[in-house]
């Protein structure tokens, strides 16, 4: 017999972050706890707040879930009991841990993921001008890789500020459905030109189709586009490559499906993540050892991570330690 509870914690973020339809100053989480009396694993979610899941409402659905299911379920059986989204990949996390913990295997040997160490991109989230914003790519130091958030204020102008303070590094760019058909024809090139290796949700999710026939000079990759594995139809012939968010899936069980099916498809894959502490990149982090890119920095803009929580430096992220999670 397995008991989950559930409950919500917030964490401040060092400085408000911005994205194209959004502005953030902490992250409210949904902790799920799963134990067999003995052993105890944890999950933890943010939800999709571009679909309308909030943190009250994660804490509700999980707890009108766990009152009918007293006994527990199997991750197996949750698939099909709870739709794709935040309440389901913490209980589905918390369960994978409970595992581990239970069996004695680690999260490695359970799902086959060989662990090494990854590079996440570090996020600079919008600002009002693209010297600040460069100030920031500056601040972040000798990290390899930058993912950049950007809407359809002077895309080319942010991009070029960043490039001239950091030449090196590779850029990666995430519009958060910022732009029309029409400007992503016209800045593309120019992206291209300052050596962007990927452009990250260019339209809003609904208007794909836009997309077709379109040779982008830059890879596009899919996000809000692809929630889960049913969901490939959508860019399929559209995007070179999709992001894997656990929330978006609604946990490690169907992330890993949907990272598998898109490789067999040919498409390259990013794991990200929608803020969160350590114990929510985690689990993330094993998806991220099958991806071509990663972003988890998410604890990285925290006032305050989760207990042990992963080791972050210039840029690289060690596996996580079984004390913290799997």
């Amino acid at each position: 017999m397995i008991a989950l509870t559930a409950e919500l914690r917030r964490f401040p973020l060092k400085a408000p972050f911005r994205i194209a339809s959004a502005e953030f100053d902490a992250t409210e989480t949904l902790i799920v706890t799963a134990t067999d009396g003995r052993h105890r694993g944890h999950g933890e979610a943010e939800g999709v707040f571009y679909r309308g899941e909030t943190a009250k409402g994660l804490l509700a659905q999980a707890r009108a879930f766990i009152g009918g299911h007293p006994g527990g379920i199997s991750r197996e059986a949750l698939q099909s009991a709870l739709p794709p989204g935040g309440a389901r990949n913490a209980i589905d996390c918390a369960l994978w841990d409970l595992e581990a913990k239970r069996t004695g295997r680690s999260i490695w040997t359970l799902t086959d993921v060989v662990p090494r160490p990854l590079t996440t991109a570090v996020t600079i989230g919008l600002e009002a001008e693209p010297e600040a914003m460069a100030e920031k790519a500056r601040a972040a130091g000798p990290v390899p890789v930058l993912k950049v958030k950007l809407n359809a204020d002077r895309p080319v102008e942010r991009i070029e500020a960043i490039r001239a303070v950091r030449p090196d590094a590779v850029l990666v760019v995430d519009v958060n459905e910022g732009w029309t058909i029409e400007q992503l024809r016209d800045v593309a090139p120019a992206m291209a030109r300052l050596g962007v290796e990927m452009l990250e949700q260019p339209l809003p999710r609904g208007r794909d189709a836009e997309l077709d026939g379109y040779v982008s000079p830059v890879p596009l990759c899919a996000d809000e586009s692809c929630l889960h594995s049913g969901e490939l139809d959508a860019v399929r012939g559209r995007y070179q490559r999709i992001n894997i968010k656990l929330d978006k899936t609604g946990g490690l069980t169907e992330a890993l499906r949907l990272a598998r099916m898109a490789r067999e498809e040919g498409l390259g894959l990013m794991v990200g993540n929608m803020m969160g502490t350590s114990l929510a990149m985690a689990p993330s982090f094993v998806v991220g050892c099958l991806c071509d890119f990663v972003d988890i920095d998410g604890p990285v803009l925290l006032a305050q991570d989760w207990p042990n929580g992963l080791r972050y430096q210039a840029g690289r992220v060690d596996p996580p330690r079984p004390v913290l999670w799997g």
